[in-house]
């Protein structure tokens, strides 16, 4: 029964992750494909399953290409401009454009810049925890620029993708690492468990 017991854990193992992975990828284009594919099975006197899928990405491209062009990317930002204005579009659109820039321009201005250790607690050897920068200038947001002093703000991503927390902390209190902020919020979503069993064979 051990053995049994053994052999069906490692298939578990195994299964799990490509199962999810797989029912993952399936319902998040069963939810793209819903977006046109309602709209078309109206039309079309035929439906495609998937239709709707490859259309929203082409027009998603579509739309990439027009932010490209300057005199359609001007149009697009006073149509944002009038949308952040609207008090109850505005509490739900911003902070989503807000969360979409963040994660899309990575390492860059804007976006999730660095990597770093925080020290929690005093004395020599205080508790560290890891944390990504996600802003080091708070000029657009006077009231806090005001009271922020020398600090930066961190945000501590939670185990097992449970949310986290952001904090004002001082500059003398990071540490910045060497690492990408893709295996930083690897490490953060797996609790720090070693997934890849010959990586430390690798260093």
């Amino acid at each position: 029964m051990k053995q049994l017991q053994k052999i069906f854990l490692q298939g578990l193992v195994t299964f799990l992750p490509i199962a999810l992975t797989i029912y993952i990828i399936y319902a998040g284009v069963a939810i793209v494909d819903s977006f046109l594919g309602d709209a078309l099975r109206q039309i079309l006197p035929i439906y495609i399953p998937g239709l709707g899928f490859l259309i929203t990405i082409v027009l998603i491209l579509l739309l990439g290409l027009m932010l490209n062009n300057l005199l359609a990317g001007g149009i697009f930002q006073k149509l944002e401009q009038k949308l952040t204005k609207v008090p109850f579009i505005k509490a739900i659109y911003s902070p989503l454009r807000d969360l979409m820039n963040l994660f899309s321009k990575g390492g860059g201005p804007g976006g999730l810049q660095k990597v770093v250790l925080v020290d929690i607690g005093e004395g020599e050897t205080p508790i560290r925890a890891m944390g990504l920068v996600t802003r080091e200038s708070f000029k657009d947001v006077p009231a806090i620029e005001q009271n922020a002093g020398d600090r930066v703000a961190v945000y501590i991503p939670m185990s097992y993708g449970l949310g986290g927390f952001t904090l004002m902390i001082p500059r003398n209190r990071i540490t910045p690492l060497d690492m990408p902020i893709e295996k930083a919020m690897s490490l953060a979503i797996t609790g720090w468990v070693k997934a890849d069993k010959n990586e430390g064979e690798k260093k």
